[in-house]
């Protein structure tokens, strides 16, 4: 699916579907909804004289077009009160206005921004390129049977912005929504395939494809080298795991050789049993989606490469299973990061932090100035927030008002946690620096704590996505299976450093 962008009117373009958008109290019709009101014979002008179409928020009415016309039916999209219309609630709409047309039949698209000011047209561009991409994701390649695959789908997407001054604006918006969702759709990807089909080792695979397809430096670390490197509290989450760990290291220099660099680390366990502290079997299958953070943040480099934005970046995804097995770390063992700090492993199920551990402490000693982890972490962020927004620590006021920014940009919500120190007496161990777990009381805040030791000075920033990385059904820009988010917050994060 392409989304382009056209100036004129509506009319003019050849589709299957022209989507006209109607505001509340709505009585006199002009431009492009005048021409589809003649094009459907005046049953836009009745609906809207006998109230049977009120422009309520996503009120949706498909009409056939019965006279002659570019199209061959229109829809009426309700826009909703004016105060309420913010970029994010527009996207959402997109999101599902896009199964709606799948459902009604599928094809091409055509929108006219026409009524919509609230929204400029850069803003329009990327929320409908956003909400089409993201809203008609499917997962379903390993369907062997046609009954199981949808029938129809949508095609291209045409937004007519009107004057030509406008085109451009809505243009780069469509470009840009373009590059981040589809972005977005090969995280997804990666998190909703099966364990077995994403092994670390698939994993970086699939890493080096992406380097070679948009330009990245793609360096994986094997076990050997992970071992010369003293990686101590990554390779502890490998040893039950016939499945060797695989650490995925991703460049982008868009910044020259005196830029700073803002290094993305992504917690990436591909199967999480929970090692010799075992989960309970039932819901276990989910834990193939235990790599989500690595999975966004080799998503998001590839997006901040396309977009050729001027700043350094480093993606850094520490991926492995956590299996059980004789050879498995047990728990009341002691492990050594990379930056020569101990661990007491007091439960092996509290296996991504020791993994980010790593992460931060190799993205540091190779010139992050900034740290950014995303993570699957912790079971405690959604009892504490649900699954509306994710929860964010961070050390600098100033990251923090960046990262906001970021967030209300891509409209994917957090929530700040406390970092108090009173939190890391709770993570105290009587035999090593610290001990991987303070027991389930704050059990968010004690995680980040712990990881807090790695990132020390650097501003940093950890976002716990347990909550949000995967969804049970489809509601505007999220569909149902992984999500990928926070993808679009880590690249608008990007893209303000660039200003």
């Amino acid at each position: 699916m392409t989304t382009t962008v056209t100036s004129g009117a509506l009319s003019e373009v050849e589709a299957d579907f022209h989507v006209v958008l109607i505001s509340p109290g709505t009585a006199r019709l002009s431009g492009d909804a005048a021409a589809a009101d003649r094009a459907t014979g005046g049953a836009i002008t009745r609906m809207l004289a006998n109230a049977l179409f009120t422009g309520k928020a996503a009120e949706v009415a498909i009409l056939p077009v019965t006279g002659r016309g570019k199209a061959k039916r229109v829809i009426l999209f309700g826009l909703g009160a004016a105060e309420k219309r913010t970029v994010d609630t527009f996207r959402t709409q997109m999101g599902n206005l896009s199964r709606r047309l799948r459902d009604a039949g599928g094809g091409s698209v055509a929108i006219s921004l026409e009524g919509l000011e609230e929204i400029e047209p850069e803003q329009a561009g990327e929320t409908i390129a956003e909400g089409f991409i993201l809203g008609l994701y499917r997962f379903d390649k390993h369907h062997t049977k046609a009954a199981d695959r949808p029938t129809s789908s949508v095609g291209d997407v045409t937004v007519v912005a009107g004057a030509a001054r406008r085109v451009a604006a809505a243009r780069r918006g469509a470009e840009r929504g373009t590059i981040m969702s589809e972005a977005q759709n090969f995280a997804r990807d990666l998190g909703n395939e099966p364990a077995n089909l994403m092994t670390p080792t698939i994993m970086a695979a699939r890493a080096q494809q992406l380097a070679a397809e948009v330009g990245l430096d793609c360096t994986i670390i094997e076990r050997a080298e992970a071992e010369r490197l003293k990686m101590g509290s990554y390779l502890s989450v490998s040893n039950g795991s016939v499945q060797p760990p695989k650490f995925i290291v991703l460049h982008y220099r868009g910044g020259g050789p005196r830029g700073r660099t803002v290094a993305l680390v992504g917690k990436g366990i591909t199967f999480d049993t929970g090692g010799i502290s075992i989960k309970p079997a039932a819901d276990m299958d989910a834990m193939k989606g235990d790599m989500s953070g690595a999975a966004v943040v080799i998503g998001a480099i590839g997006a901040i490469a396309r977009l050729k934005l001027p700043v350094n970046v480093m993606a850094v995804a520490p991926c492995t299973e956590n299996m059980p097995s004789g050879s498995a770390t047990k728990p009341g063992d002691v492990v050594y990061a990379m930056d020569g700090q101990s661990i007491e492993v007091i439960n092996t199920d509290a296996e991504g932090r020791l993994v980010l551990a790593d992460g931060i402490a190799y993205a540091k000693a190779n010139g992050a100035s900034t740290v950014i982890d995303v993570a699957t972490l912790t079971g405690a962020v959604r009892v504490a927030l649900g699954t509306v927004r994710f929860g964010i620590f961070c050390n600098n006021d100033r990251l923090m008002a960046e990262m906001e920014r970021a967030g209300e940009a891509a409209g994917e919500k957090m929530w700040r946690l406390p970092l108090d120190d009173e939190y890391a007496e709770l993570i105290k161990s009587p035999v090593a620096d610290m001990k991987n777990t303070g027991g389930a009381p704050a059990g968010s805040i004690t995680a980040a704590k712990f990881i807090q030791n790695f990132a020390g000075d650097t501003p940093w920033a950890h976002l716990d996505i347990a909550a949000i990385d995967t969804t049970a059904t489809d509601a505007g820009v999220n569909v149902k299976g992984n999500t990928g988010r926070p993808l679009r917050t880590l690249v608008h994060f990007v893209a303000g450093r660039a200003k």
